[in-house]
């Protein structure tokens, strides 16, 4: 069992940066594979990126986000970030960190923990 709580949303000018955080308690996120999704009002929720269990360096990027949004992970602190840059007004959505024990790293319906999600605004 793990929980997973995200900071670090919140309002941000187009064409600029974020980084949100999620932080695991209960287990190790070394164990995990770790993905961010997104979901805006009235759409489905969408993969983001994603890291490989097992402290693998591994990762993954949806075609969106790919040159722009990069994962990465603090095992010493249990916390895997996403580093946003060159955010658009499309990308308004609240965001949501994810585990699994798998390697389907893309898969949503594979990932068994969720975080609470946050919410990040671009005004233009």
């Amino acid at each position: 069992q793990v929980q997973l709580v995200e900071s670090g949303g919140g309002l941000v000018q187009s064409g600029g940066s974020l980084r949100v955080s999620c932080t695991a308690s209960g287990r190790t996120v070394i164990s995990y594979s770790m993905g961010w999704f997104r979901q805006a009002p009235g759409k489905e929720r969408e993969f983001l990126v994603a890291i490989s269990l097992n402290g693998g360096a591994t990762t993954y990027y949806a075609d969106s986000v790919k040159g722009r949004f990069t994962i990465s992970r603090d095992n010493a602190k249990n916390t895997v970030y996403l580093q946003m840059n060159s955010l658009e007004p499309k990308s308004k959505a609240v965001y949501y960190c994810a585990a699994q024990g798998g390697s389907k790293a893309k898969e949503r319906y594979e990932y068994e923990y969720w975080g609470q999600g946050n919410q990040v605004t671009v005004y233009s």
